[in-house]
């Protein structure tokens, strides 16, 4: 029984992980919300500097959940794939406490992901995107200016991350 809910996690990831890019893509699909970024760098090189430039600002990092690990522990094969899970808890705890039903959405994530060409992508939502839809069904407001600030503040890691 085990072994069937490991299967049926990893083909539920693997596919989640369809609906960002398709085999043979070159480009990624232009997805609502989701802003992606070419990366010069390996997945693994992409996640250390990610992870790093996070850290330098004062996000805790929760989690690293590699797909492609999952989807090779039951027989199956694809494409190198991680979700960085982050957050700020002097940020969020505060909405967590008022909002509990927004830790299903949050806290943000970040994905490196190996296209089948090879190319390697930064992808992650904007912060319009999680204002509008993941604060929104909590019935949750995020600060205008905050959210403007953390959005700068992520494309300026992204590009730090991305780039030789």
């Amino acid at each position: 029984m085990t072994r069937f809910w490991t299967f049926a996690v990893a083909v539920a990831m693997i596919g989640c992980a369809s609906l960002i890019h398709y085999a043979g893509a070159s480009e990624p699909r232009l997805v609502d919300g989701l802003i992606t970024k070419p990366s010069a760098h390996s997945v693994d090189a992409t996640l250390d500097r990610l992870e790093a430039a996070l850290k330098e600002r004062g996000f805790m990092i929760f989690a690293r959940l590699d797909h492609a690990a999952a989807a090779a522990a039951v027989g199956l094969q694809m494409p190198r794939e991680t979700v960085l899970v982050f957050g700020n808890p002097r940020i969020g705890t505060p909405n967590f406490l008022k909002y509990p039903t927004l830790a299903i959405d949050l806290p943000i994530k970040a994905l490196v992901w190996q296209d089948a060409s090879g190319q390697v992508w930064l992808s992650y939502n904007s912060q319009k995107y999680l204002t509008t839809a993941a604060y929104a069904r909590h019935g949750a407001t995020l600060d205008q200016p905050l959210a403007d600030r953390i959005e700068r503040q992520f494309e300026e890691i992204a590009d730090a991350v991305t780039k030789r």
